[in-house]
């Protein structure tokens, strides 16, 4: 147990540059004290003092603002960063070297009895504020932006954003990457839409001088011919064949 802290300790120190030493990280972490808490409301809840687990679990979280169910398994070396608001179910499983900011959720969509909370495997981070439900797997190394929701698998290295989440896919190599510099697929999709817009409109203005398509001076190179370059392929051709016969 004493090893497990240590390397909690170490954990808190190399993912936040906040933290000066490991008494500071003892004495003024409440994620640090909700992992304690955690390890031995677990061992309760595991040999058949499950009342007693789910009492003390309630006593941390009067403490630290983290709810953590004595069921949940946790491994090692997770770094709660504030931790204000954090829910982590019954059936949640969460591996090792995995950084959970404030407001996270972990939680169940179903009423069963059996696997209903997220497994976070190695190396994950999880955004503030993000909310992973049901019984899904964020793979290995991957990222969960900040005020996701996510309701399916998270790949491997891959990262969620949005509500409901969308994947993008982005290899992360190192446990440590907080980078979160990534495309927003929302505002991607939004640019092609104004650029296609743009694009129409000019179409219109060409067209809207012209009452009856017999007056229009088709000529190679002009402003009309350059609007229909882009429109399609058989109104092009058209257009080059009445050029043609005007010539």
């Amino acid at each position: 147990m004493f090893d497990d802290l240590k390397q909690d300790l170490q954990a808190a120190k190399a993912r936040d540059p906040a933290a000066r030493s490991s008494l500071e990280i003892l004495l003024c972490y409440p994620g640090i004290w909700a992992i304690i808490f955690h390890r031995v409301n677990h061992w309760l809840w595991t040999h058949r003092l499950p009342f007693w687990g789910r009492f003390f679990s309630q006593i941390s979280r009067f403490l630290t603002g983290i709810e953590i169910h004595p069921g949940a398994q946790i491994g090692k070396r997770v770094f709660i960063d504030h931790g204000m608001g954090i829910v982590i179910g019954e059936t949640a499983i969460v591996g090792n070297d995995v950084l959970i900011y404030q407001g996270v959720v972990l939680g169940g969509t179903s009423l069963s009895k059996g696997k209903r909370h997220p497994t976070v495997e190695d190396a994950v981070v999880i955004g503030s504020g993000a909310k992973v439900l049901g019984d899904i797997t964020l793979g290995c190394s991957s990222k969960v932006g900040a005020g996701a929701v996510v309701l399916q698998d998270v790949p491997r290295g891959a990262t969620a954003v949005g509500v409901p989440s969308r994947i993008i896919h982005e290899d992360r190599k190192c446990v440590l990457d907080l980078e979160h510099e990534f495309p927003d697929p929302v505002s991607s999709a939004i640019d092609l839409l104004f650029e296609r817009q743009e694009e129409l409109e000019k179409r219109i203005n060409v067209l809207s001088h012209f009452h009856d398509m017999d007056n229009i001076e088709f000529t190679h190179g002009s402003e009309v011919e350059e609007v229909f370059k882009g429109a399609d392929g058989k109104l092009f051709y058209k257009l080059n064949n009445y050029i043609d016969e005007e010539e």
